[in-house]
């Protein structure tokens, strides 16, 4: 035993006691680091005479040791599909989380009357009601619309406190009918009306208007535009061209005039031009009703194009030159104050606006979209129309 051990440590010196061993790089290879750091509490950094006799005690092949490769770090294709379907669900929830409350802070507002002078809208004191007239003249129970005007109206008509109306108009017209309808319920209204013009007061919004006790216009406003058009899409060219051949199985021979496949014959078209013609005459009889003018001198204004509001209180389109401001002050005056009163915005109350959005919300994919129809309804299928 004794040989052997010469043998193992011939031409080595045994460290001194206490102090580190460093064997040579062979050697170290095959011994576990703990054997070469074992603790000892007299010698801070192990104990390197148990290290050193428990190496040459039994020596053992030296360990290829293989430098520890590096690994590249990456995200599989799965998680980076998973990442983006994450991101992607994320956006659409903050897209709708603003959408409902666009959706909702808008019928939040809508609820009865608002005011920006009163903390209080149903107060007792005397004030002007606002109505806005915005948009295309149609049947979409808006404050633009027959149903949605004649409610407001009736509203004001029932609040003793409101004692005359500001009608806020800003349309190119629209729908022929929904302007008369309009124009009825202003001219039975008892209070006094004062219209503030826009940027825009024609056609269909102009009828409604000239019911008015008084209309005021900016400079610049575009206003009149007293007329009717009716128009008829003549697609056959087309269809021709792209080989698409149209039968119609009608029960007479004009039913299908206004479908767009074949061109309109002369009679259709005198026909036509007859009812545009009498649409027309009662826009200018309206509208002489409401200006008090003669209707012969309203249909020489009326050749279908607007004017500015300074050629039109020249012509008595219009009575003066005056925004909203100077409309509060006239319809206080009106109505028997000698200050401006408070005003009040009134706008279609949230039943309505709750309903339209009960009803969208509850649609189902096979159903149309009655909002869009109706609107593409009074853009292109409507009869007649102002503006």
């Amino acid at each position: 035993m004794t040989e052997q051990r010469a043998h193992d440590t011939e031409g080595q010196t045994p460290p001194p006691t206490g102090s580190p061993v460093y064997p040579e790089q062979d050697s170290y290879a095959g011994q576990p680091h703990q054997a070469a750091y074992a603790y000892d509490p007299h010698y801070p950094y192990g104990a390197p005479e148990q290290a050193y006799y428990a190496q040459y005690a039994q020596v053992q092949p030296a360990m290829q040791v293989t430098p520890p490769q590096r690994v590249r770090k990456g995200l599989s294709t799965g998680a980076i599909v998973g990442i983006a379907i994450i991101v992607a669900i994320t956006l659409i929830v903050l897209g709708s989380m603003v959408s409902c409350t666009a959706v909702f802070g808008s019928l939040a507002n809508s609820i009865g009357y608002t005011t920006s002078t009163a903390d209080e809208p149903l107060d007792d004191r005397p004030k002007i009601g606002v109505i806005t007239i915005d948009g295309t003249i149609q049947y979409d129970g808006s404050s633009s619309s027959p149903t949605g005007l004649s409610s407001l109206l009736e509203r004001a008509e029932q609040d003793n406190s409101i004692k005359a109306i500001v009608l806020r108009v800003n349309s190119g017209g629209g729908v022929a009918t929904a302007g008369e309808e309009m124009a009825y319920y202003l001219r039975e209204f008892s209070k006094p009306v004062v219209v503030a013009s826009s940027s825009t007061n024609a056609s269909a919004a102009y009828e409604i208007s000239s019911q008015a006790d008084y209309i005021f216009t900016a400079k610049t406003t575009s206003i009149g535009s007293i007329g009717v058009a009716f128009q008829v899409t003549d697609l056959s060219g087309l269809y021709e061209k792209l080989g698409i051949n149209i039968e119609n199985i009608t029960s007479s021979e004009s039913k299908d005039a206004t479908y767009g496949d074949r061109p309109l014959t002369d009679e259709e078209r005198q026909w036509f031009q007859g009812i545009v013609d009498q649409i027309d005459d009662d826009f200018i009889t309206t509208v002489a009703e409401g200006r008090k003018m003669p209707v012969n001198e309203v249909r020489e204004l009326a050749n279908g194009l607007p004017y500015t509001g300074i050629d039109a209180v020249e012509v008595g389109l219009a009575d003066e030159i005056g925004y909203y401001e100077d409309a509060i002050s006239k319809a206080s005056d009106l109505a028997g104050f000698d200050e401006d009163l408070d005003t009040y915005s009134l706008d279609i109350s949230s039943s309505s606006n709750l309903s339209m959005l009960l009803d969208v919300l509850g649609q189902s994919k096979g159903e149309p979209d009655l909002a869009a129809l109706g609107a593409l309804e009074s853009k292109y299928g409507s009869f007649g129309e102002n503006g």
